[in-house]
């Protein structure tokens, strides 16, 4: 259990001291975020503030979960080095993408085609090797079943719509996280709380592990407390960017830290054979995303006419003239509330057993 706390101490600290370094460098090479011109003319003061911070919140991860096998002498385990690979993967798509942006002065990056094969290749990767490497007891860091809280035995998909299936987790939580990102603070603060809510899964699943402890109810998944390690990296990188980010933010994410962090969402979810569950754990990522389609839908089959002022939804708000801290501390406490919500489920669906 001390590992889990070394992850999040580590991380917490490489972050707030990174991240400052990494103001200063992007700062002086001219790195600055690009603003939607039809946004919300609050945030035309933001253009230039630093972005590609995402690379110290991967960063910090890696490192604090690599230390902490070092400090305390294990192996790292084939769920937790697959879920690191799967956020990298994608924060090196979502850093082509800033790059792009920076490079050409402009506010799309990479084009939609290339954007969604350099997913797709991470993604599909991912999935194939999830259902490979079995331990003692047979289990794979991801079974082929749809799950809730365990499997669900009837729902077995078999090794292709597995892959189908991982990959529209994959894509919808880190387009979910990416859309969520426009706002000082709101996408870190919310990534903060939904991880820390899979250091309780990985926490409790490891003490009700059917490898360790088998009894009615108990959990088969593969490395529950690595994956519980990599959560409080996660989160601890995301706390010490949160100084930073918070308004006025002194640099911002990138797709580099949304697509990284919402692929690791996703993966933690299907390693820890809790992809349902993750709906309502990130129900406020799914809230932003579902505001972006209903706009969308609603423009093009109601000829150009909109259901929100601007999508995604914390847009709405602040052109409401809500102050954007406000927007951000409100949607704070709906993230709080999914992520309550959803670890009173997984408990709820424990004791139920029992």
């Amino acid at each position: 259990m001390r590992a889990v706390l070394y992850a999040s101490v580590i991380a917490l600290v490489c972050s707030l001291i990174g991240t400052p370094v990494a103001v200063k460098l992007f700062a002086r090479r001219g790195y600055g975020q690009e603003i939607r011109e039809d946004g919300p003319q609050s945030h035309q003061v933001k253009r230039g503030t630093p972005t590609m911070g995402g690379t110290v919140i991967v960063l910090s991860t890696l490192i604090a979960y690599f230390v902490t096998k070092l400090a305390t002498g294990k192996w790292p385990t084939s769920s937790a080095l697959l879920v690191l690979f799967l956020m990298t993967g994608l924060g090196i798509v979502g850093f082509l993408d800033d790059f792009i942006k920076i490079y050409k002065q402009r506010s799309l990056g990479l084009r939609a085609k290339a954007k969604l094969i350099g997913q797709s290749v991470v993604a599909i990767v991912f999935a194939i090797l999830v259902l490979h490497f079995p331990n003692a007891m047979g289990y794979t860091p991801a079974s082929d079943h749809v799950s809730f809280l365990y499997d669900i035995g009837w729902l077995s998909l078999g090794p292709v719509l597995f892959v189908v299936w991982s990959y529209l987790l994959i894509s919808g939580w880190s387009n979910a996280v990416n859309l969520t990102d426009g706002a000082d603070g709101l996408a870190t603060g919310a990534s903060v709380m939904a991880f820390s809510a899979y250091v309780v899964i990985g926490v409790w699943q490891y003490g009700q592990s059917c490898g360790s402890a088998p009894s009615k109810g108990c959990y088969e998944v593969r490395d529950p407390l690595d994956l519980a390690i990599v959560a409080a990296a996660l989160m601890g990188a995301c706390f010490g960017f949160l100084w930073w980010n918070a308004s006025p933010a002194k640099i911002y994410m990138g797709d580099t830290g949304s697509l990284a962090l919402g692929g690791a969402f996703a993966g933690l979810s299907i390693c820890s054979r809790t992809e349902v569950l993750a709906v309502i754990i990130g129900g406020l990522f799914l809230i932003e995303m579902f505001s972006v389609v209903i706009q969308v839908g609603s423009y093009k089959l109601r000829g150009g006419k909109r259901v929100f002022k601007m999508a995604p939804l914390h847009h709405h708000f602040e052109l409401l003239d809500w102050p954007e801290v406000n927007v951000v501390i409100r949607f704070w406490i709906i993230a709080g509330l999914c992520v309550a919500l959803g670890l009173g489920v997984f408990y709820g669906g424990f004791a139920a057993t029992k």
